[in-house]
């Protein structure tokens, strides 16, 4: 059922587990991650991004999730719809008025003051709603975007979230969720060898909000534990999915195909994805063995 995203990410943050926000782009994809989770007793949140709203039709693709959660997911798993790196203050309003019942605000590629004012504006906007806002503080990487010509903590440290920061602009903007930067980065782009744990166990000291970890699609069973352990409540999912989704896609024009029903190819895309979900479910699942 659709349930809030704060109090779904509270639960997790009270038990010291985490869960996933997984990223959808269509019906296929929407399907397999619902049916993952349904399999598994998992409630998570169902992301979708703003690029995705432009390329799908907002009201279309909301409404597909919409109704998937409600019809598709039983009245005990919880299921939060939630935008995705929403950058500016009228995508959000709209997100809000499409029926997303949580949102992002990502003023990171903004300086701290801008950043800061900008997520206060949204935070201000949505609360009147009852509608919980996540934020971003520090950077994480793209690639194209941001180059790491080497492992250096000198070149990382302006991109990380800075603890005591983070605890200003927590008390000053009243997020209700908060995406840190300790190295992670979106995509194909290189991390940092090694998280800094140091610094999220400063930040998990000075702000008792949900963390969420973008960019964690290749993070290995180890890596997500210790960052349980430190105080993530949420791992964000986009990349495993979208190349889960074209590898099979490509398997099967590179073996010919000759399927003459769409149905059926997308049915084997489906089940490649769910596939995907449940092993990054099951990551989550063995840490709180």
């Amino acid at each position: 059922m659709l349930a809030n995203p704060k109090q779904i990410l509270n639960d997790f943050k009270a038990k010291n587990q985490a869960t996933f926000a997984f990223n959808t782009t269509d019906i296929v994809t929407t399907q397999a991650i619902i049916e993952a989770a349904v399999e598994t007793k998992t409630d998570f949140i169902l992301q979708i991004t703003k690029k995705t709203l432009e390329y799908k039709g907002d009201v279309e693709i909301v409404n597909l999730a919409l109704n998937m959660i409600e019809q598709r997911t039983p009245k005990n798993l919880k299921v939060g719809l939630h935008l995705d790196h929403g950058n500016d203050f009228q995508t959000c309003k709209h997100a809000i008025e499409l029926g997303f019942n949580s949102i992002m605000i990502d003023g990171s590629q903004l300086s701290y003051e801008e950043n800061k004012n900008l997520t206060k504006r949204v935070v201000d906007y949505a609360h009147k709603k009852n509608i919980p806002v996540q934020g971003e503080l520090g950077t994480v990487p793209y690639i194209g975007k941001h180059v790491f010509e080497e492992d250096d903590d000198s070149v990382w440290d302006e991109y990380m979230t800075d603890p005591d920061q983070a605890q200003e602009f927590v008390e000053f903007t009243k997020i209700d969720t908060l995406a840190i930067a300790i190295g992670n980065a979106h995509g194909f782009q290189k991390e940092r060898s090694s998280p800094d744990w140091e610094r999220l166990e400063k930040i998990t000291q000075k702000i008792n909000l949900p963390l969420i970890m973008h960019g964690a699609s290749d993070w290995t069973e180890n890596k997500i534990k210790q960052a349980v352990k430190r105080g993530v409540s949420c791992f964000n999912i986009d990349t495993d999915i979208r190349v889960a989704y074209i590898s099979k896609l490509c398997d099967l024009f590179e073996n010919e195909c000759r399927m003459d029903d769409p149905r059926k190819v997308m049915q084997l895309v489906k089940r490649k994805i769910k596939e995907k979900v449940i092993q990054r479910i099951k990551t989550i699942k063995k840490n709180e063995a």
